[in-house]
């Protein structure tokens, strides 16, 4: 049933990452990438599908969302994964990093120059953040955004145009667009109409000669000519010291102003940039580290099935000893349901058969006067049971422990005979035993 379950997991997201790679080959970056992680969704560990949303990413301009796909992907997949190329290929490139910092660093400033209605501002940083970045979609929208807002629609519909060849599926371009063409459509629509005035003429007869000219000029003498031309030297004179020249002086304090505003902007953007690109690598750093630790659960995981695994093998080939030694090193608390039901039963089926393998093979190594294996054997039926075979694992473990030199575990265990079987003589030997290693330590 489970299996089954996981089947049709793995089937959907194959499903929708087949719709993402359709979509991508028809340039709906957009759509192919609400299909793909989709696809993750349903398992994050398919390759291809993870894979290819970096690809769709770096399309779209977006290439932090890039990287970030493509560090999970390796880090899922480490051998045979085209996530090596991709990353190798844009970390070779530090040019290409330096410009994505700064694109984004950028388009945060221009977005916090539209909350502050500097639209200029705004407009200026997104022109440098696309001259960087030409495919950053969402870069092309808000600038359209502004152009629409300042009225400029036929400026707006260029920069939607372009990012409609880039993703031509994505809904806030189109959304974009149509309202620009509707605008477009309704100055082209209203007529702009005038009328020239004409400039009245009269008329006179000069002897057999008619002569006609403007109402409004006037026949000057010589005098009247020369006075009219000095009168408008002095106007333009006049004109020049009260108009021109104030102007020049305006537009002269106004560029030097917005030169020092631009300067201070761009001091604001470089400090903003350093502060963020910092805040960026303390970021990756922390991804790094939580997806080194899930790799690291998951091998653990996966290692402690396969131990699993190996125990119901042992344990089949009547290799109890060795099944009860695999069964030390599994962690229940890493298996499933299912998996725990079959380890509590496999526990007690090779518990008992163990610990009678294992205390087996110590009495043949205490026999056999190989005391440091007879102690490994010992200690673990006793540490599962302190008083098996009447007593004598305990009290064969502390003439094991005095053989080998290790007096501390000697007079615990000898100590623990006499309590658990006082008036015996293995406890009076072990009285014995314990009042001469008393008597062999410096008081």
């Amino acid at each position: 049933m489970k299996m089954d379950c996981y089947n049709k997991i793995i089937r959907l997201s194959n499903t929708f990452y087949n719709d993402g790679l359709k979509k991508a080959g028809m340039r709906d970056l957009s759509g192919a990438a609400n299909s793909l992680r989709k696809s993750l969704q349903y398992y994050k560990a398919n390759i291809p599908a993870r894979n290819l949303l970096g690809l769709v990413y770096y399309e779209m301009g977006e290439v932090v969302d890039a990287l970030s796909e493509w560090v999970i992907s390796r880090s899922l997949q480490p051998e045979g994964n085209p996530a090596e190329e991709y990353l190798a290929a844009v970390q070779s490139n530090r040019s290409r990093l330096s410009s994505v910092n700064q694109t984004i660093k950028k388009y945060n400033q221009a977005l916090l120059y539209c909350q502050q209605n500097s639209t200029d501002l705004a407009i200026i940083q997104l022109k440098k953040v696309l001259s960087m970045n030409p495919a950053l979609i969402k870069g092309r929208q808000l600038l359209a955004l502004l152009y629409m807002e300042e009225g400029k629609y036929e400026r707006a519909r260029k920069e939607l145009l372009e990012a409609e060849k880039i993703d031509t599926g994505n809904l806030t371009t189109l959304r974009y667009l149509r309202e620009a063409n509707q605008h477009l459509q309704k100055d082209t629509s209203a007529a702009k109409s005038g009328s020239r005035k004409k400039e009245e003429m009269a008329s006179y007869q000069s002897g057999n000669e008619t002569i006609i000219q403007p109402m409004n000029v006037r026949d000057m003498s010589p005098l009247m000519t020369i006075l009219n031309l000095i009168i408008g030297v002095a106007i333009g004179a006049l004109i020049t010291w009260f108009l021109i020249i104030p102007t020049v002086r305006q537009n002269a304090v106004s560029d030097a102003r917005k030169a020092e505003l631009e300067a201070n902007n761009e001091l604001t953007t470089r400090t903003q940039e350093l502060n963020g690109l910092n805040e960026e690598i303390e970021q990756l750093k922390a991804q790094i580290k939580n997806m080194e630790g899930e790799s690291e659960d998951t091998q653990k995981i996966i290692t402690n099935y396969e131990q699993m695994i190996t125990v119901c093998y042992e344990y089949s080939q009547q290799n109890i000893q060795a099944a009860g030694d695999g069964m030390e090193k599994i962690d229940p608390a890493l298996l499933g349901v299912q998996a725990k039901s079959v380890y509590d039963k496999m526990n007690g089926l090779v518990d008992e058969q163990y610990m009678a393998a294992v205390y087996e093979q110590a009495e043949q190594d205490y026999n056999s006067r190989n005391f440091a294996a007879a102690v490994t054997g010992l200690e673990k039926v006793v540490q599962a049971d302190e008083d098996h075979d009447d007593g004598y694992a305990i009290y064969h473990l502390a003439h094991s422990y005095r053989q080998t030199g290790d007096v501390e575990n000697a007079k615990k265990y000898y100590q623990r005979m006499i309590e658990l079987h006082p008036g015996t003589q293995r406890a009076r030997a072990s009285q014995q035993y314990l009042d001469e290693l008393n008597s062999q330590q410096p008081q």
